[in-house]
């Protein structure tokens, strides 16, 4: 494993997921709410910021390439959990929220199943902008929390769905595009 900034960045974010939910663990209400969105998007800037840096300075790394998509999945998952919950189990949030859940597993234990084959399932533009759509919906669901509901937790809402149609897709286009090797040996 190189100690690169790219990958010290992946790692800070891996390490700042939990502390959404620690953040509910002390703290309560509009407080709570305001701590957790500016980790999370500190934390969710590190994911363009590593990226970038990775490419721009040539520092892409087995390590990164595996952690990243970790780290994304765990920042979105623990989240959402905490979302959920602080929305006392809004339908309107847990619906899309458990098809961002499915998915995600899903492709985890898709690409554990390929294990080297698993490079076919290279992350996607749509995927891209399925994982921006999740971290925007997110941000504006903690400000609306923070701000007492309103305009920004219903931006929030109609995004997270938006995010939900996404994460469906690039699931179904992950599934298609691992048929072949889950078809079994001719």
């Amino acid at each position: 494993m190189t100690w690169n900034v790219p990958n010290i960045l992946t790692v800070l974010r891996m390490l700042a997921a939990p502390g959404v939910p620690l953040i509910y663990l002390f703290c309560d209400g509009e407080m709570a709410a305001l701590a957790a969105l500016i980790l999370f998007v500190a934390a969710a800037v590190t994911d363009w910021f590593d990226g970038y840096l990775a490419r721009k300075w040539d520092q892409q790394s087995r390590f990164g390439a595996m952690l990243d998509p970790i780290a994304d999945k765990a920042m979105v998952v623990l989240a959402l959990m905490v979302l959920v919950g602080a929305s006392d189990l809004n339908g309107w949030l847990l619906f899309p929220a458990t098809l961002i859940l499915l998915r995600e597993t899903f492709v985890a234990g898709l690409r554990e199943f390929l294990g080297a084959d698993a490079q076919l399932l290279q992350v996607t533009k749509l995927a891209k902008w399925k994982t921006t759509a999740q971290m925007v919906s997110i941000a504006l669901l903690f400000l609306g929390l923070a701000l007492d509901g309103g305009f920004f937790w219903s931006l929030g809402l109609i995004l997270i769905w938006i995010a939900g149609a996404l994460t469906l897709i690039s699931g179904a286009d992950y599934l298609r595009k691992s048929m072949p090797f889950l078809a079994g040996p001719k």
